[in-house]
């Protein structure tokens, strides 16, 4: 028989590509994992009251604070207010904290946080509009639907 006993220092660089594959394999899906675990998607408030986003996960949403929806807690700094996408969705979101200086009715607003399972997201960030000229690609979206239904309705 042509193939016997395998010479040592071809097993020994046969072991070594084997070691070299598997390290960088276990390397790259522990770096997938971790990417993984540390996406942030975006929902709009459609999205969140359909019930497309997930419960108690990091996620961000935003869409335009509902005028007149603003409550401020006067003992701490709680706030809450209901944010819209100018449509038939809107839900509560809940910050401890400071606002942005920028924060008001009327205005876009992104959030990163937890929905709880009433429906309520709780925020850890809020960022708001920047300036008069500069808006969201994500609060973009949602305004550019948002006037497409209203034209789509109005054909009716």
């Amino acid at each position: 028989m042509k193939f016997g006993k395998m010479k040592s220092h071809r097993r020994n660089r046969l072991l070594m590509v084997a070691f070299i594959l598997v390290a960088s394999g276990s390397a790259l899906g522990i770096v997938l994992m971790a990417l993984n675990e540390n996406i942030n998607l975006f929902y709009e408030p459609e999205q969140i009251v359909k019930g497309d986003a997930p419960l108690d996960k990091m996620i961000r949403a935003g869409g335009m604070v509902k005028e007149g929806s603003i409550v401020r807690s006067s003992t701490d700094l709680k706030v809450t207010f209901v944010v819209t996408d100018l449509r038939d969705s809107e839900f509560t979101m809940q910050y401890e904290g400071l606002l942005p200086d920028l924060f008001r009715e009327g205005q876009g607003v992104i959030a990163r946080g937890t929905l709880s399972k009433q429906g309520i997201f709780m925020a850890e960030e809020v960022l708001a509009k920047n300036d008069e000229n500069y808006m969201a690609p994500e609060i973009s979206k949602v305004l550019a639907k948002a006037q497409e239904n209203q034209r789509g309705d109005a054909t009716l």
